[in-house]
C-alpha cells in the first residue's frame, strides 16, 4: 500500500503547470498542499488560497512531507532542497544546475537524515535515463554515455540542417516557442548540457565532478561555412555532452559540437527531442529517445519521481560507494574540425596529426588533433566569434599522453 504524499511545489511555471495537469483527475494518493508563487498579482485558473509568496510557509507546514521544486533559480533551489532534506521532507527537483553543482553535499544529507532526493526531469526531460544508470546499469561496466541532453539548441541546428534557416533566424524561432530563454547562451553555450552530463555521470560511473571542471563549448559561432562544410561531407552538427572511459581508472568528460554521420542515432534526433547513447561492457550500444523539454513530458518525469516516493524510493548511488577509484583526465587528445581567422590560433593550441587543411581570406580550417588539456586551458580562445571548433568522435594519444598513463599504471 502506497502512502498518501502531502506536497509542497515551488514554482508555478510551464513545468508546475504540466505537472498539476498530469495530477489533475487521476486518483493517485498525491496532493497539492500548496504553491510557492513569485508574482501573487497574476491571474490563475486554481484557487488563489492555493498559493503563497512565502518558502517557509510551506517548508515549515508539517503537513507537507514532499517537496516538488521546480523553479530556475538554482540558488533558491539549493537553500529549499537543503532544508527539506535536513528536517525529514523528501524532495523532486528538475533544478539541473543546482544538482549538479551541489551533488555530493545533497548526496551526504540524504544519507544523514534518512531523505530521499530524485531529480529524473532534471537529465533529458522524458527519458528515464537516471533511473535506468542506477538500477539497469547499476553492475554494468560503460564503457561511455554521450548524446543530444539540450532541445533548444538541438531545435536550432535541426531548423538550420533541414530547413536551411540562418542561425539567428532559428535562434529567434526557438526563442519565440519558448525553447531557449531571451539570453539563450546556457543552451546553446554547452553550459545546461554539461549540468546534465554531470548529474549522469555521478550514475552512470559513482563520480562526483563539478561542472566547473568540464569543458564547454557550444554552437554559438557556428557560420555557413561550417554548415556546408558538413553538409558536404553528409554530416549534421549536433551538441553532444561526452562521458567515456579511456583507461580501466581514468575518463574524460566534455562537451562540444560534433559531426554526426548517416549511421549514428544521433542523427535523426530532430528538434526539441534528446537522444542518449549507452556503451556498455555487455549490454552493448542502446539507444534512448524522447522529448527533452515542454511542461507535459518533464511534468511527466517529475511525476514518476514523486510516484516512486509513495513507496519510499531513493537513488543507491552504488558504482560511487564502490569507490572504484575512477578519475576524470585530461591526458588524451580529440580529433578536431577548427574554423578560425588567425594562425595564431592553431599555434596556441597545438594542432597535431594535421589531416585536412584549407584556406582562404574569408575561410580557414584544419582537421587534427588538439589535447582535451589544451582546449581547457585555451578556452577563452575557442569563445572567439571568429572560431568554431567540433570533435569528430576519434581520440588519439601523443606519445605523451601515453607515457603520463602508463606512468600512473591504471591500464
Amino acid at each position: 500500500m502506497s502512502k498518501k504524499l502531502k506536497i509542497g511545489l515551488f514554482g508555478f511555471g510551464v513545468v508546475g503547470q504540466g505537472l498539476h495537469d498530469i495530477i489533475r483527475g487521476q486518483n493517485l494518493n498525491i496532493e497539492i498542499v500548496k504553491i510557492a508563487i513569485k508574482n501573487p498579482e497574476k491571474k490563475r485558473s486554481l484557487n488563489a488560497n492555493l498559493f503563497t509568496t512565502s518558502h517557509e510557509e510551506i517548508l515549515n507546514n508539517p503537513e507537507i512531507n514532499t517537496i516538488v521544486e521546480l523553479i530556475d533559480d538554482a540558488e533558491a533551489a539549493y537553500e529549499i532542497a537543503k532544508k527539506a532534506l535536513s528536517t525529514g521532507k523528501n524532495v523532486v527537483s528538475a533544478n539541473k544546475k543546482m544538482i549538479a553543482t551541489h551533488l555530493q553535499e545533497l548526496v551526504n544529507l540524504q544519507a544523514k537524515y534518512g531523505t530521499s532526493l530524485l531529480y529524473e526531469g532534471a537529465v533529458c526531460g522524458s527519458i528515464p535515463i537516471i533511473r535506468n544508470l542506477e538500477e539497469y546499469y547499476d553492475n554494468e561496466l560503460l564503457h561511455g554515455i554521450s548524446g543530444i541532453f539540450n532541445g533548444s539548441s538541438n531545435y536550432i541546428l535541426s531548423k538550420i540542417f533541414n530547413e536551411g534557416l540562418a542561425y539567428q533566424t532559428a535562434l529567434k524561432q526557438a526563442q519565440d516557442l519558448g525553447f531557449a530563454e531571451t539570453n539563450p547562451i546556457l543552451d546553446v553555450g554547452g553550459y545546461d548540457a554539461k549540468y546534465k552530463l554531470t548529474i549522469a555521470t555521478a550514475h552512470a560511473y559513482g563520480l562526483f565532478i563539478h561542472p566547473d571542471q568540464i569543458l564547454n563549448i557550444g554552437i554559438q559561432n557556428i557560420s555557413d561555412a561550417d554548415i556546408k562544410y558538413a553538409k558536404e561531407k553528409n554530416f549534421k552538427i549536433k551538441l553532444v555532452p561526452t562521458s567515456r572511459k579511456i583507461s580501466t581508472k581514468q575518463m574524460i568528460s566534455y562537451v562540444l559540437p560534433k559531426f554526426v554521420k548517416p549511421d549514428d542515432f544521433l542523427y535523426n534526433v530532430e528538434n526539441e527531442y534528446n537522444g542518449v547513447t549507452v556503451q556498455a561492457a555487455f549490454a552493448d550500444k542502446q539507444f534512448f529517445f524522447g522529448k527533452g523539454a515542454g511542461g507535459h513530458p518533464t511534468g511527466a518525469a517529475v511525476l514518476s519521481d514523486i510516484a516512486a516516493l509513495r513507496y519510499d524510493y531513493r537513488y543507491e548511488y552504488k558504482k560511487h560507494h564502490q569507490q572504484n577509484g575512477l578519475i576524470t583526465t585530461d591526458k588524451v587528445s580529440l580529433e578536431v574540425y577548427i574554423r578560425y581567422a588567425h594562425e595564431y590560433t592553431i599555434e596556441k593550441l597545438k594542432v597535431e596529426n594535421i589531416s585536412e587543411r584549407f584556406s582562404r581570406n574569408d575561410y580557414k580550417y584544419i582537421i587534427g588533433s588538439v589535447s582535451l588539456k589544451s582546449l581547457i586551458t585555451h578556452k577563452d580562445l575557442l569563445l572567439n566569434k571568429d572560431v568554431f571548433i567540433a570533435q569528430t568522435g576519434k581520440l588519439t594519444y601523443s606519445q605523451q599522453d601515453l607515457k603520463a598513463i602508463a606512468e600512473e599504471n591504471v591500464w
